[in-house]
């Protein structure tokens, strides 16, 4: 049976991973901060754990509640949005610390903890990402320090292939989504998305680690 980590699955996209991934007869471990998170996880049937990516302590941790595990797939979902506020208005220390901790800080104190898990699996780590962090294309500065924090994810995912030649990395758009996040107006249905997120990492093979995939396979440009 193939074992699936999701870091970040107490609502939304996370949530479906886990639920798809269960429905797929996956064995799934999934991460919640809070005890509602957590008990949502359960009635799932998955391995819930729980975890905060924005706590430094809590995240350092990691390592040992997944000791002796070979991940097949795992995926970074943690993320959160900004005031969204443009470049007229600088961010607050608190605010910066907010996002840039759940939404790079996490993701680069999770991977020396998970990718040898993954790679001792032959296995793939995908983590959600954003259009919005692609600079090449950038067409406002609505939620800037959203922006900036997804460019520095689609790095850290770019840059950590190279130690871990063995897994396969790569960042996904998830598109649009109805969630929380994206709102009621948003036009990507969430079942949609996690279906397409999965289809595209499974998809992938060691010649393609690194890439910045859309969540309907097609390839993007992540700078």
């Amino acid at each position: 049976m193939p074992t699936t980590l999701i870091l970040g699955a107490s609502r939304g996209i996370g949530l479906e991973l886990a639920r798809q991934s269960l429905a797929a007869g996956e064995r799934v471990i999934a991460t919640a901060r809070s005890d509602a998170g957590l008990q949502a996880l359960r009635a799932l049937g998955a391995q819930a754990l729980r975890l905060d990516v924005a706590d430094p302590a809590s995240i350092s941790g990691l390592a040992w509640q997944l000791d002796g595990e070979q991940l097949d797939t795992a995926w970074y979902v943690a993320g959160v949005m900004c005031t969204r506020a443009d470049a007229r208005q600088p961010p607050t220390a608190p605010e910066f610390d907010r996002v840039m901790h759940a939404n790079v800080r996490g993701a680069m104190q999770a991977i020396p903890q998970v990718a040898p898990l993954v790679e001792a699996a032959g296995g793939r780590f995908g983590f959600v990402s954003s259009t919005m962090g692609r600079i090449g294309e950038v067409d406002a500065s609505n939620a800037w320090l959203y922006r900036v924090s997804k460019a520095a994810l689609n790095m850290a995912v770019a840059s950590a292939r190279h130690s871990y030649p063995r897994a396969v990395f790569a960042a996904f758009h998830p598109g649009w989504v109805r969630t929380d996040m994206g709102g009621a107006q948003a036009p990507v249905a969430m079942g949609d998305s996690v279906a397409g997120l999965r289809r595209a990492l499974a998809a992938l093979t060691l010649a393609d680690s690194g890439a910045f995939v859309r969540y309907d396979g097609q390839r993007l440009a992540s700078w």
